[in-house]
């Protein structure tokens, strides 16, 4: 009788911990940023990009002659939409892009995001990977394991904690100078960066900031920019599109 009881308390103590974890990560997962209006414009067609709504995981951006395909990883508790406007521009230079929805907007709950669109879009044959914050270093995780599949990775208010030296991969990483919620985690930016080949591009965008990658509003933590979100991914595109494609016929 003693053993059920204990057994008893336990098993109502172990329900009402889970219970209670359960709800906390429920309201961690509903506290995220939504994408403004500018973001939820993005995701409409217009002469140059057409963008279709993919069975609700993921946005597809299509160019009228796709070069190059790119899987994007949204940051970390941040609506993927809100990375919109960045798909669509670089879209415009010619890259086929793939927009991610990833499960409570955390990309730690599905690194293998991109198997699916690789595996459905055969006809695009140079894939590139990447993505903002927590999404570029869960991109970063699925890079190094399936270097056969990808030409390279881009890297947004991001770093690589697997070591890709060896990978073979072009490598282009951006961050912005009043970006203080990537800065304030230096320590780990300078032991990860030895994880990045020797020969890999990258872009400092003075007065940007860490939320201006997407279009969701200010992030609680981030630095004050100095430019607007709209000039913070024009060069963000420029610089991209110049070190892919620059120098070709």
């Amino acid at each position: 009788m003693k053993k059920n009881k204990k057994l008893k308390i336990f098993l109502i103590a172990l329900l009402c911990f889970t219970v209670v974890c359960g709800a906390v990560f429920g309201i961690y997962v509903s506290d995220y940023y939504r994408a403004d209006d500018t973001a939820i414009a993005a995701t409409f067609s217009d002469d140059t990009v057409t963008v279709i709504q993919k069975n609700d995981d993921y946005i597809v951006f299509t160019p009228e002659k796709p070069e190059r395909g790119f899987v994007f990883y949204p940051g970390g508790k941040v609506e993927h939409t809100a990375y919109a406007p960045l798909m669509k521009a670089l879209a415009a230079e010619g890259f086929f892009c793939v927009l991610v929805k990833m499960p409570f907007n955390l990309a730690v709950f599905d690194i293998n995001a991109a198997d699916d669109v690789l595996e459905e879009y055969t006809n695009i044959k140079e894939w590139y990977i990447g993505g903002h914050s927590l999404g570029g270093s869960m991109a970063a995780s699925y890079a190094s394991k399936n270097t056969d599949k990808l030409e390279g990775l881009i890297l947004l208010a991001a770093f690589s904690t697997e070591n890709l030296n060896d990978s073979g991969l072009d490598v282009i990483q951006i961050t912005a100078r009043e970006d203080e919620i990537l800065w304030d985690d230096m320590e780990e930016v300078k032991k990860y960066q030895p994880n990045l080949p020797d020969d890999f591009k990258q872009l400092c965008i003075e007065g940007g900031c860490h939320a201006y990658f997407g279009s969701y509003g200010e992030q609680k933590g981030d630095g004050k920019p100095t430019i607007t979100p709209e000039e913070q991914v024009r060069q963000t595109v420029e610089f991209i599109s110049a070190t892919l494609f620059g120098g070709e016929d």
